[in-house]
């Protein structure tokens, strides 16, 4: 009987013995409690070399779920962006992980349990003051208080206790002070709660320093920056304190949170700290580093940038400088006269791009993420490409003054107009509704207009395909070439009037010989039935053929053929600017009108054409065509310009000087 007893409780002690074995924590595997407010929660977008995952060395122990992510609480994972919560950014515990796993030997491991909570006080994380903090606490605030049960210290604590089971506890990270700044208490309160900490996880506090961090700078702007004249003494109050410094990191707007680079700098500042005093040499991990995007002191912020941005810019060689921010981006793409720019980031989430020089003028452009154009949110923006666009003009010398506003020249007005077109259609032939049949269209008036009593003729002026009637008036600049050369004599004065033409959709096929159009042919009643009876009962216009022109920009340049040509008791003045008349047989086109040369002559008092002289569409073979057929036709080549506004405002501003006179 004595043998069996002897026996049984052998067996026991083996038992227990094997038991305690197998719960013994691993103690290679080194833990660290990470708490605080925003800045120790995340506020930057984390960027591609933070979502990569550093491998199975560097562990989070979620303190919340993460569903979309499949991270349960209290399950050991590995640490990616977000750590604190699913909304969460990147934090200084994201490379203050990895610069641990750069430094140990391969045989260590680094787990955080991460708790924060942005905008709290140091009395949320203070047991005995939880709950009446929990009650007072603002509304944008309960939500994450609810996601730690109302009490971030008790979640803190239960993890931590299970993480013992699997590795020790060697650091706590806190970034926290910012709304406790000017509290002559604050470092009692940090150590009331470390040492309670300590003390429920059965901690020495020799074995287990506090690291805390800095807070913003920015530079000496930092909206919080007195309270780093105390993070600086808490080592007075906890002798196994540690600041991490701030200085030098960088921050968003905002002055108050760190941005990605910003954390990065920090969170490795953090991980070089934990590394010596755990005995080993900080190995700080790769951080790709942005590239260096330089911007000449002789560059300009572009006319047609937003007020209140810096970019886009020009410098004297017309090459452009755009910036963008988009930290979550993989790839941006600037996309502008018809060559794309890979943009580089900065590693605080902006991207930049320089252009080759560009051509002189206005030109639209597009920015790009994952084959999706955008606008630049820094520039003005205009219709064009079938949609709204950015723009940029780049500035000519002198010779561009003609186009430009001057002090002392009287100014028209542009105005924006709505009027009703009951011979609106579809473009299909069909009716369309009565709340259809209210249009829009953009009238210039000159300086003198509002006066006197006199009349003025009218030019009828057409924008191109995928433009709409502001284009003339916003990329063409029209209103200061007409008061410009009105002013100086070159130009009588007139009504300028500008629609949509019905080609702001994109061309949808069709016949679209000249005289047989079905792309924008359904704006052709619309001026002769509504538009211009509109213009000669609301304005004071000469309502006859005679002080009535029309002219039109690319696809308006066909509609101009089209109008006049089949209405010449409405019109006797006519132009193009790299107008779009293709296949044209000028003896049959428009029953013969070209072939009646006097005819012709004696009714249409100017015909005037231009293009660019790196124009795909060239009107030079047809102005050859009309001339040896007797018609009078003007003509000219813009130098060094393609299809372009440029071309199109140096036309018009040629055209104008020989109407109405």
């Amino acid at each position: 009987m004595r043998a069996i007893k002897s026996l049984l409780a052998a067996l026991l002690l083996a038992a227990v013995a094997t038991g305690t074995q197998a719960a013994t924590p691993d103690e290679n595997f080194y833990i660290f409690l990470c708490f605080g407010q925003s800045n120790m929660e995340g506020a930057a977008r984390p960027e591609a070399q933070d979502l990569a995952s550093p491998g199975p060395r560097f562990l989070l122990m979620p303190a919340v779920d993460f569903p979309d992510q499949g991270r349960k609480m209290g399950e050991w994972c590995e640490a990616t962006p977000p750590l604190c919560r699913p909304n969460n950014g990147l934090t200084p515990a994201d490379w203050f992980g990895r610069t641990l796993v750069a430094s140990l030997p391969q045989d260590k491991k680094v787990g955080v349990i991460h708790v924060a909570i942005g905008g709290i006080k140091i009395e949320g994380f203070m047991p005995d003051q939880i709950a009446e903090y929990a009650k007072t606490a603002p509304s944008w605030m309960k939500g994450m208080l609810e996601a730690y049960g109302n009490n971030p210290y008790e979640r803190l604590v239960t993890l931590a206790r299970k993480a013992q089971k699997d590795g020790v506890i060697k650091g706590v990270l806190m970034h926290q002070g910012e709304s406790n700044t000017g509290d002559p208490e604050w470092a009692n309160k940090v150590q009331q709660v470390y040492d309670r900490l300590l003390g429920d996880l059965g901690l020495k506090p020799e074995e287990v320093p506090l690291l805390a961090g800095e807070v913003v700078q920015a530079d000496g702007h930092g909206q919080c920056i007195a309270m780093n004249k105390q993070i600086d003494e808490l080592p007075k109050t906890i002798h196994t304190a540690q600041v991490i410094s701030s200085t030098g990191c960088t921050s968003g707007a905002d002055n108050l949170h760190f941005d990605a680079a910003g954390y990065r700098e920090l969170g490795c500042r953090y991980g070089e700290m934990m590394a010596r005093l755990l005995g080993y040499e900080p190995v700080r991990p790769h951080i790709e580093q942005p590239k260096q995007f330089e911007v000449p002191a002789d560059a300009v912020t572009a006319e047609t940038t937003i007020p209140g941005n810096e970019f886009p810019k020009v410098d004297p060689q017309h090459r452009a400088y755009f910036k963008v921010s988009a930290p979550e981006a993989r790839k941006v793409v600037l996309d502008i006269c018809s060559k794309k720019y890979d943009m580089q980031r900065d590693g605080r989430g902006n991207w930049f791009a320089v252009t080759d020089p560009l051509p002189v003028g206005f030109h639209y452009y597009f920015m790009n993420i994952g084959g999706v154009n955008f606008i630049d949110p820094a520039t003005e923006t205009f219709f064009g490409c079938n949609r709204e666009a950015g723009g940029i003009e780049i500035p000519e010398g002198p010779e561009g003054d003609y186009y430009r506003p001057h002090e002392g020249v009287p100014h028209g007005q542009v105005r924006s107009i709505y009027y009703y077109a009951p011979h609106s259609q579809m473009g299909n032939g069909k009716s369309v509704g009565s709340q259809s049949k209210w249009r829009h269209a953009m009238v210039y008036t000159p300086a003198d207009y509002e006066k006197g009593k006199k009349r003025y003729p009218v030019l009828y002026l057409q924008h191109g395909m995928g433009e709409d009637e502001t284009g003339w008036s916003t990329q063409g600049r029209m209103q200061h070439i007409m008061d410009n050369a009105i002013a100086s004599g070159q130009a009588v004065p007139m009504i300028v009037v500008m629609e949509s033409g019905d080609i702001k959709a994109p061309f949808g096929g069709g016949n679209n010989r000249q005289g047989f159009s079905d792309y924008g042919a359904s704006f052709y009643p619309v001026l002769i039935e509504d538009l211009i009876p509109y213009i000669d009962s609301n304005f004071r216009t000469h309502a006859d053929r005679e002080h009535r022109a029309m002219a039109g920009l690319s696809w308006g340049g066909h509609q101009t053929f089209d109008v006049v040509l089949q209405n010449l008791d409405k019109f006797a003045w006519m132009g193009t600017f790299s107008g779009a008349i293709f296949g044209l047989d000028p003896k049959t086109a428009y029953d013969g009108v070209f072939s009646r040369a006097d005819e012709f002559n004696r009714r249409i008092h100017y015909l005037y054409m231009n293009w660019g002289e790196q124009d795909f569409i060239k009107g030079g073979p047809l102005v050859e065509q009309l001339r040896q057929l007797g018609i009078k036709v003007d003509a000219a080549e813009s130098a060094g310009t393609a299809h372009e506004w440029l071309t199109w405002r140096r036309g018009l501003h040629e055209f104008i000087q020989h109407l109405f006179k």
